[in-house]
Order: C-alpha cells, then structure tokens, then sequence
C-alpha cells in the first residue's frame, strides 16, 4: 500500500527520471537546445527551469516546487518538514499562544457542527451562541448534512480579527433557526490545561505544549497554587509534545538552582551552546514528582532530563517518546517555510535522548506500537539498555540514553482481560460520544450545577445511563461478558462523570473527577507523600 508519507519524495523522484529518460530517448535527434540564462544554477534551479520552458504541457510551477521542497524535507530526518503557505497558519498558531476566530469548541456529530463549548469573553460568547447550538448555515453556505470535515469548519469561521461572519443556529428547544453575526477576535490558547490542589499540601499542574505564553501561564498558576497552601508538586506533562526550546529552559530553571546545566545543544554547523538556570526559582525548594508517558515529547523531555540528571525529583509514569533534535524555523520568499533540524541537544550528564531512525518515518513515528508488541507497556523488566546507553547522576543515580526519558518510577498498563470490554467502548469513542449526547439532552437539568464541586456531589451515573452505553456498543457489534460488564460498569462511574463534567466546565471540571481513575497520577501521589 502507498504510503502517503512518502509521496512527496517519490513524486521528486519521477519527476527527475522521467526528464532524464526524455533526454536519453531524444539523444542524437531533433532536441531543442536553448541556452540557460545563467552560468550559476543549481541542478535544482536548472531542472525547473527545463521543465518550465519545455514540458509539453502547461504546469504549475509552484505546486512542482512545494512537492520538490517536501520530498527534500522528507529524505532528511523525521523531524525536518516544508510548510506550505496555506498550511503555515495552522502549525504555527498553537504556539503563539493565540489565532484569530470566533471562539468555539465544536465537533461534528452526526454531519453536524455541534458547539462543545464556548471560550469565555470571547466574541461568540458575546452574541448569545451557547453550548449545544447547531451550526446550519456559515454566511450563507449550508454546513449541516453535507459531510464536512473540521479543516473545512475552520477555513470557514477563522478570519481576521475585526471582520464579520455570519452563522444561523439550531437551538434545542427553539423554533426555527437563529441568525448571529459575530466579529472575530483574537482567540488565546493556553498551554495550562489545569491547576489545582488534589490536597491540603498537593498541587497539580497540566502543561500541554510550550508555547509562546507557556512560561507566563506557567507562573501564574504556581503563584495561585502556592497561595491556596501549595508545598509540593504533581507536574503533568503527559501528551505534551513538546515546543519552544526556549520556553523548556524558563520553566525548568524555576525547578533549579540558580548555575544549574538544563541543557546544551550542538550541531554541525551550530557551536555547543549551554543553557543554565539563572535565577532563583519559584518552586526551586519544594517536592515535585514529574509525569511523562510515550507522548511527552522534544521540550517535555528537556524539562524531565533536566530535574532528573539534576536529582531534582523523581520522574514517574511510561518512557518518553524520544525527539531530541532541535529545529529551527526559517522562513521562505513566499512566507511559507522549512522547519529545519540544526541541531541535537543532550541533558546535562551527556545523553542525547534521540531515538534511533533508520529512515523509515512511518516506523519511527508509530513506534509506540513496537513497544506495546514488546510487552513493555505492561512491564518494565521487558526494557533493556546497552552499557554505553547508561550516565550517572551527581547522586549516582542511574539514567538512560538512546531513545526517550526512562522514568525513575514506571508504572505499566493494566494487563487485565476483564477490561476488554470496557477498552473496547472507550478506545471507540463511545463514552466520550455518550457524554457529548447526555450533557446535549439534559442542559436544562444540569444546568443547577453550578460548580464542579457542586456537580462531583450532586450527579451519578445511573443504571439505566450504562444500560444505553452498552446498547450502543451492541449497535457497534462490541460484546462482553457479564462479569466484563461489570467492570465496565465500575469504570464508567467516574469516566462518564468526567466526560460530562468536561462537557459543563471544561478540564477544571474533567480532571478532579477522573483523578481516582488515574494510575499513573495515583503512584506519584504515593511517591511525593514519601518525598
């Protein structure tokens, strides 16, 4: 099968065969020979201007040249990559800390945009449109029913800031459509998903990428933890893949010691460049145990590398996923841009965490499916590191290169088959689907809730709830047994209650209620207690 990876590259490839195959047929008979304009182009620049000149056919030239540009990114290393004009925007916006829309949450359910949520203050909020509505029209182009997807959602309501879009929505409840006219603004987006105490001594901090304003946000949040009597730290960095170098270094030298070594980088055209911590920290004295798990990525793992080859705090949770090479962003004539990997950078006892490529992207990127055949997801003891892949830390801890953080405390997956069921209807989307559906048709009754805390002690998940998730799995030809089910019951408790919670307030609500669920977040509360 195609990969559609590699596409790119292999088009370049017939691109550049299929000129030089003309050249040899034609050899020795009527070829038209025109002169190049120019003494000092590259084969590049040559082959391109050929083909401009004599293909039999009109081309586009720009297109041709994205493509080649591509292919060139893809025959580097996984990480390089050529990024179109059109495709600029959206890679860059998550880390500048802000675009510029309408401000929704929305998912498509059942060929329909539906609003999840609302971002407060934003300019939708500013219209009236509420949680629940049904976009039918944009401007006056139809949007319900006719299988849209999200990238064509977001082409339509993002826009500049101060122009208007028109929307008509479907209102539970209400007759007819309602027409709203919105006029975007810029939209931020925060890198703290959530902070809060999970005790009288305990914070909890969710960083999911390191943006622009990460350290800023980063901050805050300690400054309001610390004032509801924070002295120890749970620092979540779970499915963040990662960002600014630069962003990594502010937020880790908060950890240490003002001269500590958070991190160098070194390439072949880039000289050795030491980052140290250079002032006294925030949170530089108190406990902090450190989460990651296959998806912490790049500056997720600066940051691990750093407090754990410092003897800062304990790093507890699955292996990371192993990006450590540096990419520098440089823009081209046309505002696109190649993302251009200058550089590796290694933790302060010496590793390079870089995961081994062996120019197989599609192996490299989904190598977390090498690990869970392996059986490492399930058991540390199926993880094993070469002599020459083992630094020692000023303690004399033992730490490991060559492919990721190892966490000093692993916590595997759960290896139990009375949970197949229950993962079945999770990994489907189902719980998540049946959530969205009952906060959807139950709005009025929830809306008593005022709080988080309000709802965590006035709403269970009922018999007759799990009864429509499990006929929903029949739907989907998803069986089990009984005693699977009753499993899946147990779970659901606390699952769908923080899928519904998320749907009402957001991460504030999902994450306080799907605590207990946790393992991972479990074992470092154990660990910080006996810090």
């Amino acid at each position: 099968m195609e990969n559609p990876r590699t596409r790119p590259f292999y088009v370049g490839l017939l691109l550049m065969a299929g000129i030089l195959i003309g050249l040899l047929i034609n050899k020795g008979g009527n070829t038209r020979q025109t002169a190049l304009p120019v003494s000092d182009f590259s084969k590049f620049d040559e082959v391109m201007w050929r083909v401009g000149e004599d293909y039999v056919d009109e081309i586009n030239e720009d297109e041709l040249q994205d493509e080649a540009i591509a292919a060139m990114m893809e025959h580097l290393d996984p990480h390089s990559q050529y990024v179109s004009l059109e495709e600029f925007d959206a890679m860059n916006d998550p880390l500048l800390g802000g675009f510029e829309g309408i401000g929704v949450q929305f998912r498509i359910e059942k060929d329909t945009v539906a609003i999840v949520s609302v971002i407060k203050g934003g300019p939708s909020e500013k219209v009236g449109i509420l949680a629940g509505d049904r976009i039918v029209y944009v401007d006056d182009t139809l949007v319900a029913g006719v299988n849209l997807k999200n990238d064509d959602v977001m082409r339509k309501l993002k826009g500049p800031k101060g122009t208007k879009v028109k929307v008509t929505m479907q209102r539970h409840g209400i007759e007819g459509l309602l027409p709203f006219t919105i006029t975007r603004g810029v939209i931020p987006t925060y890198s703290v998903d959530i902070a809060y105490m999970l005790d009288a001594h305990t914070g909890y901090l969710k960083l999911s990428k390191f943006s622009a304003t990460t350290y800023d946000e980063f901050k805050k949040a300690l400054r309001k933890l610390k004032a509801e009597g924070m002295n120890r730290l749970v620092f979540d960095l779970r499915g963040n893949s990662g960002g600014y170098l630069s962003a990594a270094v502010d937020i880790a030298d908060e950890f240490l010691p003002k001269g500590s070594l958070i991190v160098y980088t070194e390439g072949r055209n880039r000289p050795r460049q030491y980052m140290n911590a250079r002032r006294r920290g925030m949170v530089e004295d108190i406990p902090v145990v450190v989460l990651i798990d296959g998806e912490s990525a790049s500056a997720s793992e600066i940051v691990a590398g750093a407090l754990q080859d410092n003897d800062r705090g304990p790093i507890v949770g699955r292996r990371s996923f192993g990006k450590g090479l540096v990419q520098e962003q440089i823009m081209l004539s046309d505002n696109s841009a190649i993302r251009l990997t200058v550089a590796r950078y290694y933790t302060p006892t010496g590793r390079s965490i870089q995961k081994p490529f062996d120019g197989d992207r599609e192996k490299y990127l989904f190598e977390a499916y090498d690990r869970y055949d392996s059986g490492e997801l399930f058991s540390v003891d199926s993880i094993h590191f070469a002599d020459s892949l083992k630094y020692t830390t000023p303690k004399g801890k033992t730490v490991y290169g060559g492919g990721g953080i190892m966490p000093d405390v692993y916590v595997p997956l759960v290896d139990d088959s009375t949970e197949y069921y229950f993962n079945r209807i999770a990994n489907r989307g189902l719980l998540y689907q049946y959530a969205f559906e009952y906060t959807d048709q139950h709005r009025g009754a929830l809306a008593k809730f005022k709080t988080v805390a309000a709802f965590d002690k006035g709403f269970r998940v009922t018999d007759a709830m799990f009864a429509e998730v499990v006929e929903m799995a029949d739907e989907k030809g998803i069986k089990g047994s009984e005693e699977q089910k009753k499993v899946a019951r147990r779970e659901a408790d606390i699952i769908l209650k923080a899928y519904i919670a998320r749907n009402l307030f957001d991460d504030e609500g999902f994450y306080p209620i799907y605590a207990p669920m946790d393992d991972v977040l479990q074992k470092a509360i154990e660990v910080i207690e006996g810090e």
